[in-house]
């Protein structure tokens, strides 16, 4: 698949990329290396992963990384309950020994989870680990260690090695710095707000029944939004939610009832210090600039 091929398949999908992003993307498939997408919440880059696995007709499976995040959580785990029930049931029997050891340790215990699962598909899946920047440093360095090999050591079962490879998504918003070890394993992209172009094309391919005169209104006022001085400033799915909202209320001009706008503000302000940032005649003055 082409640079040119993939950015066409990820706007059929809805997914309108710069040409930056998309070369990254591309690159990063081409290498087998994974991609860490940095930016602000908000600015699409988890929908990224959701796209690629669309436009490559195979499975999304999902980290979410938080503070604590650890192997067990993120790896694998055993059924410790249904081993225990396992012992006892062959303790009744009379088994003992290795045989009941090589019974409970094996795959019809385990517990896979994100990064076992995705590296034991037969077709290569999107491997989406979300927010990196959340986790430890300690994740990180064992993230690391399979991110190189593609191979996971369980040490009831050996080594398992990737049956396929999947392709890497990270993204990070930011909360810490980054290893230099990490981001010399990844090939790397900066996803930034949509510049006031690309966002109007998001609006119409989401929404294509829009009006040009409310689709241009709405970007306007959002981008006006992201320039004001807001703890949470709304991202691509806060202006789609802002769109959906207007239209089913039957709005066509966004400075006809200054009520409803200031309503609607709750598809894109989120905290309460932001909601009073914005009061009616602010969100009217926007209003008026984006007409």
């Amino acid at each position: 698949m082409t640079f040119k091929t993939l950015q066409t398949a990820m706007a059929e999908q809805g997914y309108i990329a710069s040409g930056d992003l998309a070369m990254a993307l591309h690159l990063s498939l081409q290498l087998g290396r994974p991609l860490l997408l940095e930016g602000a919440a908000g600015v699409g880059k988890t929908e990224v992963a959701r796209v690629l696995a669309a436009v490559h007709d195979t499975q999304l499976i999902r980290l979410q990384c938080y503070e604590g995040l650890d192997a067990a959580q993120a790896i694998y785990e055993w059924n410790y309950q249904r081993q225990l029930l396992a012992i006892r049931a062959a303790s009744e029997d009379g088994e003992t020994g290795r045989q009941v050891e090589a019974r409970i340790f094996s795959d019809e215990f385990l517990l896979e989870r994100p990064l076992l699962k995705a590296i034991r598909q037969t077709k290569a899946p999107v491997l989406l680990i979300d927010e990196i920047d959340r986790a430890d440093e300690e994740f990180e360095a064992y993230l690391l260690e399979i991110l190189s090999e593609f191979q996971i050591t369980i040490p009831e079962m050996g080594t398992i090695t990737a049956t396929t490879r999947p392709m890497v998504i990270l993204t990070a918003n930011g909360t810490r710095d980054l290893s230099d070890a990490l981001r010399r394993r990844c090939l790397y992209a900066h996803v930034p707000y949509p510049d006031l172009e690309t966002e109007l094309s998001i609006l119409v391919t989401r929404y294509p029944e829009i009006t040009d005169r409310l689709c241009a209104q709405i970007v306007g006022f959002v981008q006006s939004l992201r320039k004001q001085e807001l703890e949470k400033k709304p991202g691509i799915a806060e202006m789609l939610d802002f769109a959906a909202a207007l239209m089913g209320l039957g709005v066509a001009d966004l400075t006809d009832d200054p009520a409803i706008l200031q309503a609607s503000l709750a598809t894109l302000l989120k905290t309460q210090m932001d909601r009073d940032a914005i009061p009616t005649e602010i969100a009217q003055r926007l209003a008026g600039k984006a007409a």
